[in-house]
């Protein structure tokens, strides 16, 4: 078995998940497998872009082991809540979408136990968890051929920056006349 993730051990990439995350993360231990797999089928010359299904830990493993960003745009969360990951060529959008496949986690039970929230996080096995993860790799995961719709996608153009004739501040004016909190008060603080 083939415990590298891109070009980490599977320990120095738990390391730089802590560095960037707080804490190793179960979650971001598995995209980091999916990340890698997505890399071995993707041509090598490709420009691609991202996008995750969910907006915990997903997004982190991308943001780690590629130049795609939520920042730079090349990393959309489209939060379904599916544990997956699609990369694609960022101009014919041809790719690759790589999910858990809960049907391979019966011979992986502390994995199967953190997938399904089985009991409460602090009861859970840590070490074995992450054990598991390591020996299963990319064993645990299911990876489909896609072609993604760039037109369903858009592309935003950069926006001019003007100040909110409400709320005194600036904002993207592809939002709107006003700013989107002064519209919908978003923002959760007085």
């Amino acid at each position: 078995m083939n415990y590298r993730i891109r070009s980490y051990t599977f320990e120095d990439f738990g390391n730089q998940v802590r560095l960037f995350h707080g804490s190793i993360a179960p979650g971001i231990m598995i995209g980091g497998f999916m990340v890698d797999l997505a890399y071995q089928n993707l041509p090598a010359d490709s420009i691609f872009d991202s996008i995750s299904e969910t907006a915990k830990c997903l997004p982190d493993a991308v943001q780690l082991l590629t130049p795609c960003t939520i920042g730079n745009r090349w990393l959309k969360i489209i939060n379904v809540g599916r544990f997956a990951l699609a990369f694609y060529d960022k101009y014919s959008g041809e790719g690759v979408r790589i999910q858990l496949d809960y049907s391979k986690l019966n011979q992986w039970p502390e994995i199967n136990t953190w997938f399904f929230k089985l009991i409460p996080k602090k009861e859970q096995n840590l070490q074995g968890l992450l054990s598991e993860i390591k020996e299963a790799g990319t064993t645990i995961l299911t990876i489909t051929g896609i072609k993604v719709n760039l037109e369903l996608l858009g592309k935003k153009a950069t926006a001019s920056v003007p100040v909110c004739p409400v709320c005194n501040k600036v904002y993207q004016s592809a939002d709107g006349f006003i700013c989107p909190d002064c519209c919908s008060k978003i923002l959760p603080y007085a």
